[in-house]
C-alpha cells in the first residue's frame, strides 16, 4: 500500500514540474522554427515577372507609368499577402574599371519593410541590345575560300522529295555564305562544265577554281553538261566515265565535293540533251547511271583506271544518331539538326583502303563498319563529304559536315554599350502575426 502511494505522490510531483516549468519556458515563434527565405523569394518573383521579358521591358521604360502600374499589379499578386515589397531599378554606368549604380525608377506597397526584410538582385539587359559574331573566312588564311553550289536550271533532281534543287540552293547559299571568301552560284550546266575545265565563272577577285567547294544539291543527280562531257560520258551504254572525271577533277583541282542525301551521282541530267529520258520514275530530263557511277567517282579520284564497276556498296543501317564530335560543333556553330536521322545509303568503312582515303570527321556513328556520313580525304589530294540518308534533305547537316571540317573560328562582339543593362533590386518584408 505504501508503495503504491509513494508512486503516486511521484508521478504528481513530475507532472507538476512539467506543468510550472511549461509556464516559465520561453518558446520561440513560428517564423523562428521555420523561417520564410525573403531572398529567395525575391529572386523567383522577379524570375517569375521576366519570364516573358514584360519586367525587361518595362524597366527600360521609366516613364510609361501604365506600364508600371501593371508591373506593381502582378508584383502584388505574386507575393503573400503579409508581404511588403520595394522593388528599384538601377542604371549600370561603367567606368575607370567601376560600376556605379543610379535609381531611376522606384515602387512600394508600404513605407517600412516591417520586422525583417531582405532583397534580391536581377540583372535585364535591353531588347535593343545585339550581339553579333563574325565567323572566319575559310581561304582567308591560305588557298581556296570558294564555295560553287550547284543551282543549274537545266537539270533536274531526285531524292530531294519536297524541296527543288534551286531552293535547297538558296538555303545553302543563306546559311554557308558568311563562312566563305565567295560563294557562287552555278546557273547552269554550261558553267558547271566551265568549272570542270579550270575556268572562272564569275568577276569576283576572290573566285578560285582550286581548292574550292562544290555541292550539289541535286539529291542522287548531278548535272552534266553538253558538248564535250555528254559525248565523252557515255561507255557501254553508261554515263560512269562522266563521274569518273568528276572523281579525277575533284582530284586535280583539290576540290571537296558534297553530296548531300541518297547513292552519290546515281543518275545524271540534262533536260535539254535527255528531254524524252527518265529516271523509270518518271522524272524526264535525266538518265540512269547506278552504282556504277560513284564506284567511277572513287577511281577516279584515286587516279585508278576506268573500268565499270556496278557493285552495290552501300547498305540500310536504319536509325544512326550524331557522333560526339558532331554534337560538340552543333554547340560551337549553333546549327541543330535532329540527332538522330534514318540511313539507307551508309558507304563501308572499306573503300578507305581501297582508294586511300582517310576519315577526316564522322558525322555519325558507326553502325557496324557502315558510316552513315562523314568527310573522307584522299592521300593526294580531294576530299568529299556523303551523307547517305533517306530522303528528304537536311541541309543543316550539309552545313554541319562542311564547317566541322574546315572548322572556321567565330569571333563574338564583346558586350560594352553603355545603358544597355539595368540593375532590379526587389526588397521584401514581413509584417504582422507570429
Amino acid at each position: 500500500m505504501m508503495r503504491t502511494i509513494e508512486i503516486f505522490l511521484v508521478i504528481i510531483i513530475i507532472t507538476a514540474a512539467f506543468i510550472i516549468s511549461s509556464f516559465f519556458a520561453v518558446l520561440p515563434s513560428p517564423r523562428q522554427v521555420s523561417p520564410l527565405n525573403l531572398r529567395r523569394l525575391a529572386l523567383t518573383t522577379l524570375q517569375t515577372l521576366d519570364v516573358d521579358h514584360d519586367l525587361s521591358e518595362t524597366v527600360f521604360n521609366e516613364s510609361n507609368n501604365l506600364a508600371w502600374g501593371q508591373l506593381q499589379i502582378a508584383l502584388s499578386a505574386c507575393l503573400p499577402p503579409n508581404i511588403v515589397y520595394n522593388l528599384t531599378a538601377y542604371e549600370v554606368s561603367s567606368g575607370s574599371g567601376t560600376e556605379l549604380y543610379l535609381p531611376i525608377k522606384s515602387i512600394s506597397n508600404a513605407e517600412s519593410l516591417g520586422i525583417a526584410s531582405d532583397a534580391g538582385s536581377y540583372l535585364v539587359a535591353s531588347s535593343n541590345v545585339t550581339f553579333n559574331v563574325t565567323p572566319e573566312k575559310i581561304g582567308e588564311h591560305g588557298d581556296g575560300g570558294t564555295l560553287y553550289i550547284l543551282n543549274c536550271s537545266d537539270a533536274n533532281g531526285w531524292w530531294i522529295t519536297g524541296y527543288t534543287a534551286s531552293s535547297l540552293a538558296e538555303d545553302l547559299y543563306n546559311l554557308l555564305s558568311p563562312y566563305f571568301q565567295t560563294t557562287i552560284m552555278v546557273q547552269n550546266t554550261t558553267q558547271l562544265g566551265q568549272i570542270l575545265n579550270g575556268t572562272k565563272i564569275s568577276d569576283s577577285p576572290y573566285e578560285n577554281v582550286t581548292n574550292a567547294v562544290i555541292i550539289n544539291t541535286f539529291g542522287e543527280t548531278v548535272p552534266i553538261p553538253a558538248g564535250y562531257y555528254v559525248t565523252m560520258g557515255e561507255v557501254g551504254g553508261s554515263y560512269a566515265n562522266y563521274t569518273y572525271t568528276l572523281g579525277h577533277r575533284v582530284r586535280q583541282y583539290n576540290w571537296t565535293w558534297v553530296s548531300i542525301v541518297g547513292y552519290p551521282v546515281f543518275y545524271v541530267s540534262n533536260i535539254e540533251y535527255f528531254p524524252n529520258d527518265d529516271n523509270t520514275y518518271g522524272i524526264y530530263g535525266m538518265k540512269l547511271v547506278g552504282s556504277a557511277g560513284f564506284n567511277a567517282f572513287l577511281r577516279g579520284l584515286d587516279n585508278q583506271a576506268y573500268s565499270y564497276d556496278s557493285r552495290w556498296i552501300t547498305e540500310q543501317p536504319g536509325l544512326v544518331h550524331l557522333s560526339t564530335e558532331a554534337s560538340y560543333y552543333c554547340n560551337y556553330y549553333g546549327i541543330y539538326p535532329a540527332s538522330h536521322q534514318t540511313s539507307t545509303r551508309a558507304l563501308p568503312l572499306s573503300i578507305t583502303n581501297d582508294y586511300s582515303l582517310t576519315m577526316e570527321f564522322q558525322m555519325f556513328n558507326l553502325v557496324g563498319n557502315w558510316i552513315a556520313g562523314a568527310v573522307f580525304r584522299h592521300a593526294v589530294s580531294g576530299s568529299f563529304l556523303a551523307l547517305g540518308l533517306t530522303r528528304t534533305p537536311d541541309i543543316r547537316l550539309t552545313a554541319l559536315g562542311l564547317l566541322s571540317y574546315y572548322t572556321p573560328r567565330l569571333y563574338r562582339s564583346e558586350y560594352t554599350a553603355a545603358g544597355t543593362s539595368r540593375l532590379v533590386v526587389l526588397q521584401l518584408g514581413l509584417v504582422g502575426g507570429v
